[in-house]
């Protein structure tokens, strides 16, 4: 792991550097390792972990520069040449090649430039483009599996490792979604480059700080431009790097320029990087963007296919397949990350048909879903049915109540025919609701399953499906919500990603009656986009 920052060992610097001076007075052969067990530290990384807070910063560096002066006074020592190389080597990231050495940082490091086997072979030419600086901006599109984001995680990272003054920042337009994305992306792409000596990561505040020299990542959300403009770079550095994850869900164009506007001040140069999973519409601003970008934009089209196959793992692939073989036009848009849509509609593939009895009797599993609630929102009851092998899902019996409460609505259920022996899935933001029904002869009602990014899967999954075939005379309340339900648009018209929480109380109800098919039963945790 990358360092986090634990509670301090010592209440002094003096009382530090007086340790630090009783270990260098001995008579062993002094080693980083050797100063961090005589500190009373468990390992060398925890004593670097120290060297991230500002009372002790100076002090430590003081420290690790004596190991290194012995070190060089024995590399021209004979006898001592091979011990020297050995500490410089473990210690100092020393190689006696100049081709491995790599060049100087500025901070002191030796570093060599991103590895040709930590990035996906699409990659190659754009990461030569951005070292060159023949572009400002750079759009990553594309679907699942195409190593955007990680890619841009290890570009920051490189970029700061190469350029001094660089400061970075990463920007989602939600800031609670900091910390499971970008955040743990970029710690990610810090282990993977072995820099985790380098960096010290804290999450309150979020940042990561480059020991060495004090360069900052910061972390920040678009729904708070105040965050942003108070953003102040230590030194004379500056941000030179921006990143925006999930680019598409920014409002319009309008707030990515006031965002850029508020940190790219001072600076020599700046290099963005934008990336995003191809929104559907090919009316969304970010997709209109693409298809004429300006000079100083690159627009980088990835697939998942160009990636290695055991990054992915098989079942990725398997999954990629079904979805071609069962709903291509789904399948170009998740996998292939191409705009398929033409309008706002969220839901493309409603079917209205008619389901008869007899379909009803031979469906195998009833699925059945209950949206909360009382005046002015509805209470909305569903029941449903998957194929799995067509992909299909039939809605086909509904019910609807204002100013009703659980006895009443579960004296409905039950009058219609809905079994005590059958599952009923709830939203789970109600557990009271949930009890009463277990409790008014509906025994096995539970709460959804629900996290981290559940509702913008289980709506991709809907809108993944082949088809959703609705009876409209059986449910007409359902087959409006879906026909209906559009995604919202700016003050320009454009279209914004994400779903409106507003006119989709049978939505809802659909997605709790088939929370068990798309959810990842491992862990009770959610597939990413």
């Amino acid at each position: 792991m990358a360092k986090v920052g634990r509670p301090s060992k010592y209440s002094e610097v003096d009382e530090m550097q007086k340790k630090i001076d009783e270990y260098f007075g001995g008579s062993h052969i002094p080693t980083v390792t050797g100063l961090a067990l005589h500190l009373g530290f468990s390992s060398r990384r925890e004593l670097l972990d120290y060297q991230g807070k500002p009372q002790y910063s100076h002090t430590i560096t003081r420290a690790k520069s004596r190991c290194e002066e012995y070190a060089e006074q024995r590399l021209f020592d004979r006898d001592g040449q091979r011990g020297a190389e050995f500490s410089l080597r473990c210690n100092f990231r020393w190689s006696d090649s100049p081709e491995q050495q790599g060049g100087t940082d500025g901070g002191g490091s030796r570093y060599a430039g991103l590895p040709a086997n930590a990035i996906g072979r699409a990659y190659i030419d754009v990461n030569r483009d951005i070292d060159s600086r023949r572009h400002r901006q750079y759009d990553f599109k594309g679907g699942r599996g195409s190593l955007k984001s990680s890619f841009c995680a290890l570009k920051l990272i490189d970029l700061v490792m190469t350029n001094p003054k660089f400061c970075a920042i990463a920007v989602r337009q939600v800031k609670d979604t900091l910390r499971e994305s970008v955040y743990n992306q970029i710690v990610w792409a810090i282990e993977e480059l072995g820099l985790e000596d380098e960096f010290y990561c804290t999450v309150s505040p979020m940042a990561i700080r480059r020991v060495s020299t004090g360069q900052v990542i910061y972390f920040r959300g678009a729904d708070n431009p105040m965050k942003i403009k108070s953003i102040r770079p230590p030194n004379d550095m500056y941000i030179g790097v921006c990143w925006f994850e999930e680019a598409d869900q920014l409002d319009s164009e309008e707030d990515f320029r006031n965002i850029l506007q508020s940190v790219i001040r001072g600076g020599e140069e700046a290099i963005i990087l934008r990336s995003y999973n191809t929104p559907r519409s090919r009316e969304h601003y970010i997709n209109v963007e693409a298809m004429e970008p300006d000079a100083k934009t690159l627009v980088h089209h990835s697939y998942y296919y160009d990636a290695p196959r055991e990054w992915l793992g098989e079942p990725f692939f398997e999954m990629a397949e079904e979805l071609k073989r069962t709903n291509e036009r789904a399948y170009r848009h998740e996998y292939l990350g191409e705009a398929t849509g033409s309008g706002g509609n969220v839901f493309e593939n409603i079917v209205h048909e008619t389901i008869t009895n007899e379909q009803i009797k031979n469906f195998d599993r009833v699925l059945n879903g209950v949206d909360w609630g009382f005046y002015p929102d509805p209470w909305a009851f569903v029941r449903c049915h998957f194929h799995s092998g067509s992909q299909t899902l039939y809605i086909f019996d509904e019910e609807k109540e204002y100013k009703k409460g659980n006895s009443e609505t579960a004296g409905i259920l039950k009058a219609k025919g809905v079994s005590p022996k059958e599952e009923i899935i709830a939203d789970s933001a109600e557990p009271k609701s949930v009890k009463d029904y277990q409790d008014y002869g509906l025994p096995h009602t539970r709460g959804a399953d629900k996290g981290i990014g559940s509702v913008d899967y289980s709506m991709k999954w809907l809108q993944s499906l082949s088809s959703v075939v609705i009876d409209k005379n059986r449910c007409p309340n359902t087959y409006q919500e879906f026909v209906s339900y559009e995604y919202d648009r700016n003050k320009n018209g454009e279209v914004i990603s994400g779903y409106p929480d507003r006119n989709n109380h049978f939505i809802d109800a659909t997605r709790y009656a088939t929370n068990d098919i798309w959810k990842n039963r491992k862990g009770n945790t959610f597939y990413k986009f």
